[in-house]
């Protein structure tokens, strides 16, 4: 009979310890840190398009009005069914000019090599009064979703019935008031959205973390955010990982304060990833 060596049976412990301590080690937060944040010339910015954005107003169930402004595909046809974008504005650009909230990340959509690229609708509503409230405006961690942002989903299903969009590849992305828009909105409508990026928004409480487990989520964050701090994000996204969430993820830029990374503009790289996210089928 051979028997096994003892200092060859002492080893498979250690191995196995060896094993749990490195898969301890190797353990996925979600979270991807920039050593430094890339920068746009502004005047790029001020150069993108806007000429194309039609006009449309909607007036909600709530009484609230909605003026949005939409993009419609490239080359369009008549046979196909198209992505959807949503784009929400920061609290600087509340009103009822339809035109402020035409932002650089908006325009960025109407930029021809993108919209080549990415053939999609591109919503943009301006909101009449804040589209999400904090729970302390001086240092802000919970947002909470408002009237404007509900008439504005509402917008949403009137726009979609009214255009060839995919509804398995509605997207929703935001800066600042309208980042903690994007968080909020998924919450507000689970139905609708196949993706969310969130930028230097605030999260809403964790306890609704659990709802957000199936969402593809991709938060992007500067860590000198003073206005709105990134402990926000950092927090939700362990939360809803916490609870089963592989697909939330937080970009972290180092020494960026208020405003998106210069490579978020025209960045493919995320709307690579946005655009490979869809609801799954009914009949899943």
């Amino acid at each position: 009979m051979t028997r096994t060596p003892r200092k060859a049976a002492a080893r498979g412990p250690a191995l196995m310890l060896c094993a749990l301590l490195g898969a301890c080690a190797t353990v996925d937060t979600g979270i991807e840190q920039v050593g430094a944040a890339p920068v746009l010339d502004p005047a790029v910015l001020q150069a993108l398009p806007d000429a194309d954005f039609a006009t449309g107003e909607f007036s909600a169930k709530n009484g609230v009005r909605i003026p949005y402004r939409w993009l419609a595909p490239a080359n369009a046809d008549d046979d196909e069914r198209y992505p959807l974008v949503l784009v929400l504005h920061s609290s600087g650009q509340i009103g009822d000019d339809n035109r402020s909230q035409l932002n650089g990340l908006a325009r960025s959509w109407a930029a021809p090599e993108l919209r080549t690229r990415y053939r999609a609708f591109v919503l943009v509503p301006q909101f009449p009064a804040r589209s999400a409230e904090y729970d302390d405006p001086a240092k802000p961690q919970l947002a909470r979703g408002t009237a404007s942002l509900s008439a504005a989903l509402e917008m949403v299903d009137a726009f979609v019935a009214e255009h060839a969009v995919d509804r398995r590849r509605i997207y929703v992305t935001g800066f600042s008031m309208g980042g903690s828009a994007t968080w909020l909105a998924p919450l507000l409508r689970p139905d609708l959205f196949a993706a969310a990026m969130p930028i230097s928004g605030i999260a809403p409480d964790r306890e609704s973390a659990a709802r957000l487990t199936a969402l593809p989520i991709w938060a992007l964050h500067g860590d000198a955010d003073t206005e709105n701090p990134i402990d926000s994000d950092r927090a939700m996204v362990a939360a809803i990982r916490a609870a089963g969430g592989e697909n939330a993820r937080l970009r972290e830029y180092a020494g960026l304060d208020h405003k998106p990374a210069g490579d978020v503009f025209l960045g493919t790289w995320w709307r690579d990833w946005m655009f490979e996210q869809k609801r799954p089928k009914a009949e899943d």
